[in-house]
Formats: structure tokens, sequence, C-alpha cells
């Protein structure tokens, strides 16, 4: 588990009081078709694992029947899979989160489960990277077309003048 928690991008705290076997398996097969794995952790274990790690700031949250969903690469993954789950069961209840180190709530983390995926942000910053690129581009060939038809329009007119 400290192996875990080390490696972890992000990490979901979530009380599973009153769940099925069925339910949490099938909790633990959305999250893991996503990249996140998900785990029945013991409260004393996993608060003496966390120490030193990325999870630590939420140590405070291992209590009750917890259990831990946590992404190795992409925080907004285990968000999104996390609050979609508790959408359709609500004995699933997200209390806290750890993201890049950072504690988050269970309201900021709505916030980051509403954000697109990391491809998508990444591709949305090199379109608007890109833009200022393609305008200076675009001025440049205008003047360079308008330049190359005055120089045209001139050698027809001298070519009118000496005829």
């Amino acid at each position: 588990m400290k192996e875990d928690f080390s490696r972890a991008k992000a990490a979901v705290i979530t009380h599973y009081k009153g769940m099925t076997v069925t339910e949490l398996n099938d909790l633990r097969a959305a999250l893991h078709a996503m990249g996140v794995s998900y785990k029945v952790v013991k409260n004393t274990l996993a608060r003496i694992a966390s120490e030193g790690t990325p999870v630590a700031p939420a140590k405070e949250h291992f209590t009750g029947p917890v259990g831990v969903a946590v992404s190795f690469d992409d925080p907004v993954k285990v968000a999104q899979g996390i609050m979609k789950f508790a959408g359709k069961n609500d004995k699933l209840k997200p209390m806290a989160a750890v993201v890049e180190g950072k504690f988050v709530d269970a309201s900021e983390l709505k916030s980051i489960a509403s954000l697109p995926p990391r491809e998508v942000l990444l591709s949305m910053m090199a379109g608007t990277m890109s833009a200022p690129m393609s305008k200076m581009a675009a001025a440049l060939q205008a003047t360079l077309s308008t330049f190359g038809y005055a120089l045209k329009a001139l050698e027809r007119k001298k070519q009118a003048q000496a005829a």
C-alpha cells in the first residue's frame, strides 16, 4: 500500500457502507477499465502507509468503512470514475481526495471530475498557443501576396506604357 500511495497522482477516499460485494466488484471493474485501482483498506494500516507519501494530507479521513481509489497517471480519471459510480449508487460516498499531493474535499472533487481528460486539455492548450503563430503567418502571407500583386500590376503598367 505504501508503494501505491508513493506512486499515486491522485487518491480518492470513499465510504462504502451498505454496498454489496457485487456492487464493490462492479466499482472495481469500472475503475479498472479506466486504469484506476480500488481497494478496501484497514484504517490503521492506511494511515501508516500514507506517512511520507503524497496521500499523507488525507490520513485523518481514514475512518469508518474506507475504500481508496488510486490513479497513477491521470488525476481526472479517478475523480470522474468515482463521481460517476457514486451518481448511480448512493451508498458510495466520496469523502476526500489528494491530487498531486494537495488535499481536496468532496466538493472540489466534483469540480475536478467535470474537467475534460488530460489529452483534451493539452490539445486545447496547444491550440491556444499556436493561434498567434497562425495569425502571424497569415498576416505575413497576405502582405507578401499584396506585394506580389502590386509588382505584377506595376509590370503590366510599364509594359502598356512601353507599347
